[in-house]
């Protein structure tokens, strides 16, 4: 019970938040933690820390990448480490659980060991709490909801394009 003598305001104690936790486009066995509705497409280690930064919690960014990610280019590194706890073992904000305190979603194995009447197993997954109120809070972001002015302008080729060519004598 090491965990138990630890102070869980010490930045090891954070809470780890990668972008494929909550990443849409990713399958669960590419690490993906939230459900497809609820999750985002292609979020970014800065748009979840400026969320969490903006609700109050106390968040940090490591450069970092997630053991499933096959791409190794800048766009998906980072990981974001979320204070749940003080150092007195209670709740940061109330909005969000403790470690302890999780949410439970029923995942059968079999839709037939639902129709025999055997127990569905729970799975427990820590600070998905977190996790739903990032993905819910990503798309309401500036960067999110401004559209891109440049979608008036043509790509129209201008006069020195295509030259021709002329046979030499």
């Amino acid at each position: 019970m090491a965990h138990l003598t630890q102070n869980p305001a010490d930045k090891e104690r954070f809470v780890c938040l990668y972008p494929v936790y909550i990443n849409s486009k990713k399958t669960l066995a590419e690490g993906r933690r939230i459900s497809v509705e609820k999750a985002v497409e292609n979020p970014s280690c800065t748009e979840i820390r400026d969320v969490l930064a903006a609700a109050g919690m106390n968040v940090y960014m490591e450069n970092k990448i997630h053991p499933r990610e096959w791409n190794r280019d800048g766009q998906f590194k980072g990981r974001v480490r979320v204070q749940i706890k003080q150092a007195d073992g209670s709740p940061c904000q109330d909005k969000f659980s403790s470690r302890e305190c999780f949410y439970f979603e029923r995942t059968p194995l079999h839709v037939d060991d639902i129709s025999r009447g055997k127990a569905v197993p729970f799975v427990v997954i820590a600070g998905k709490d977190v996790m739903i109120y990032v993905a819910e809070m990503i798309p309401k972001l500036k960067t999110r909801t401004q559209k891109s002015g440049g979608g008036d302008t043509s790509s129209q080729q201008g006069e020195g394009g295509k030259k021709s060519k002329k046979k030499k004598k």
